[in-house]
């Protein structure tokens, strides 16, 4: 217990992203002093919701809801008070968006649609987002905007990094916050409520966590570095859904930029000119290179598992593929690099190949001794692939798109690294969004809401993550403020 406190709120929210907003506006209105701590600097808040596709989900049936979101956790089930909150709360994202301002629109063009569409209660889900169009952080300007307009204090470049906890009642009376080199004490007369993402920056906790990755980069912020679970395991939190995760992908990651980029010639949608495949350590190709997984994971043998990223993985072309343009998007649309970093991709590639983020050779021998790669083996492989394309089948992999020989030298290799948006597990949390103990009694005083600690288990429906944030932001909002203030 510090000696005395910098700063009083009835509700401490930790993190401003789509969960803390949802939390925030909701504890406000409903008459708390709310404070936000927010790691990030200002104009770098918002989490992953800021630079996401920007879509929320709002189901249209509770009880479809309740039949999707059980199947999506498979085998791993989670508590039915649990879903029935989540499909209650889910429907209600519209109504509640618009009583604040907001302009629902209904995604209208690819890439839309239900992920699994053969589960039941698949057809309750709507994609929605909140301006001219998904992406480019439209919806983000309004969560921020409904906050704003709030006399809501947020503490930028404000990091929590521990939890005041009253010895004897285990109550959560405050947070412990770093500002430069002073330490801050917020006081929470209410309740705290950790909504400050996952642990996507966190190797250690990936290597630990995450299934088959030695490790992984996010598109998403770099921000997120598993703080909430450190905070909530030191105050007796259980975990949960720790293996799961949006993804991975394979994207570009350089140490100069803190977050990856997506390669068009494996996320492009329509065929581009030239050939490419992409071949692991062992110098083989390993999977359909441009197959869309449903965030990361793919069918195999009846389950679905993420999909299998071995490392070191390359990108190997030729100069068709170089020439025909730019190897990245750099159009604002979604993802971290793009929105916030902004990098400025050269329009013939030029500069990413004198950095060294592209290799190049006039043989494929020489390109594989670039990267370690075998070279017997190499070729191998673009021989086999060429004759793919000569026969317009894939008899390995079974992919259809960009069947195109790499013949033309000099030769190109981009190093991969697996590749994600977020993580969704966290502190175990009940239907009041109350983080509770291993025996399921709740930690008092103490919440949480979005991807610290998410509902998926398994699998994951797309615009559900913002979806849960706003859903359980509002429980979380309203149990809070419902609190009464410790003495």
């Amino acid at each position: 217990m510090p000696q005395e406190w910098d700063i009083e709120a009835d509700v401490v929210v930790v993190g401003l992203g789509a969960a803390g907003f949802a939390t925030s506006v909701t504890a406000h209105d409903l008459g708390a002093k709310v404070v936000i701590l927010e790691k990030a600097p200002e104009g770098q808040e918002g989490g992953n919701t800021r630079v996401a596709g920007q879509g929320y989900l709002n189901t249209s049936s509770v009880d479809k809801a309740i039949a999707y979101l059980t199947a999506l956790c498979g085998p791993y089930t989670v508590p039915a008070p649990m879903v029935k909150v989540w499909a209650e709360e889910m429907c209600q994202n519209n109504a509640w968006l618009e009583s604040l301002g907001g302009d629902p629109q209904e995604h209208q063009h690819p890439p839309v649609g239900i992920e699994f569409p053969d589960l039941p209660g698949a057809d309750c889900v709507h994609k929605f987002h909140d301006g001219p169009t998904y992406g480019y952080s439209y919806t983000w300007q309004l969560f921020e905007r409904l906050v704003k307009q709030r006399p809501i204090s947020i503490l930028y470049e404000t990091p929590a990094r521990s939890l005041v906890q009253h010895h004897i009642t285990k109550e959560i009376l405050g947070v412990r916050s770093q500002r430069g080199d002073r330490w801050i004490h917020v006081k929470a007369g209410k309740a705290v409520v950790l909504t400050c993402g996952g642990f996507e920056n966190n190797q250690e906790m990936i290597r630990n966590y995450l299934p088959g990755i030695p490790r992984c980069y996010t598109s998403g912020t770099p921000y997120n570095e598993g703080d909430g679970i450190t905070m909530a395991m030191s105050v007796g939190a259980d975990l949960w859904h720790m293996n799961n995760y949006a993804g991975p992908s394979m994207a570009l990651k350089v140490a100069e930029i803190r977050t990856t980029f997506s390669m068009q010639a494996l996320h492009y949608s329509k065929e581009m000119p030239g050939g490419m495949i992409v071949v692991g350590p062992d110098a083989r190709r390993f999977t359909d290179e441009k197959f869309k997984t449903r965030h990361g994971k793919v069918p195999v043998n009846g389950n679905w598992l993420p999909l299998s990223t071995p490392c070191p993985m390359f990108l190997i072309f030729d100069r068709t593929l170089f020439s025909a343009g730019p190897l990245y998007d750099k159009h604002p649309s979604h993802g971290w690099t793009q929105i916030i970093e902004r990098y400025d991709w050269s329009e013939d590639n030029s500069v990413e190949l004198a950095k060294g983020w592209i290799k190049t050779a006039d043989t494929l021998a020489a390109l594989a001794a670039a990267v370690e790669l075998d070279p017997d083996t190499l070729a191998q492989s673009v021989t086999r692939w060429n004759r793919h394309c000569d026969a317009r089948h894939d008899s390995d992999f079974g992919r259809r798109l960009m069947l195109a020989p790499i013949v033309e030298p000099p030769f190109y290799a981009i190093e991969l690294s697996p590749s994600m948006l977020n993580t969704q597990g966290g502190p175990r949390r009940n239907e009041r969004a109350q983080i509770v103990r291993p025996d399921g009694t709740p930690i008092p005083r103490l919440y949480s809401a979005g991807e610290l600690g998410s509902i998926y288990s398994y699998l994951y429906q797309g615009t559900g993550n913002i979806g849960e944030c706003l859903a359980f932001g509002r429980v979380a909002g309203r149990n809070a403020a419902a609190e009464t203030p410790w003495q």
